[in-house]
């Protein structure tokens, strides 16, 4: 009888870490599905913050392009407004280099302006 009531005892003992085990477990998995669908709202909100980022980028890429495509305009305004006309800028200027020299060839560069083959060039003094 004695060893029924201790089997017992220990049987109850059992049940109840068994009970506190259970109980422990769920508190777990609680906590971890908790920290899921937190860290899940997270990736959700970094998710919109990148393509918000990525959209802005869009917009300031085409706002540098269109300001590159002033300035390119601008400075190529710039330059012919403030070529004297003889320089040889627009179709007229292009018209008297074409006067000037022969159709596809380089004007020709005097001989005793170029070094000797053999010559250190970098002390040539032409």
């Amino acid at each position: 009888m004695e060893a029924i009531k201790k089997k017992m005892q220990m049987l109850k003992l059992d049940k109840e870490n068994a009970i506190d085990r259970a109980e422990q477990a769920e508190a777990d998995r609680k906590a971890a599905e908790d920290k899921y669908n937190q860290t899940e709202e997270e990736l959700t909100h970094l998710q919109k913050k990148l393509k918000d980022t990525e959209d802005e980028l869009d917009r300031h890429s085409e706002d540098l392009k269109d300001a590159q495509e002033k300035l390119e305009l601008a400075e190529k305004k710039a330059s012919d407004v403030s070529a004297p006309a003889g320089t040889g800028s627009g179709k007229a200027g292009q018209a008297e280099r074409e006067d000037e020299e022969p159709s596809g060839q380089r004007p020709a560069v005097p001989t005793s302006a170029l070094p000797p083959p053999d010559a250190d060039v970098a002390g040539w003094p032409g």
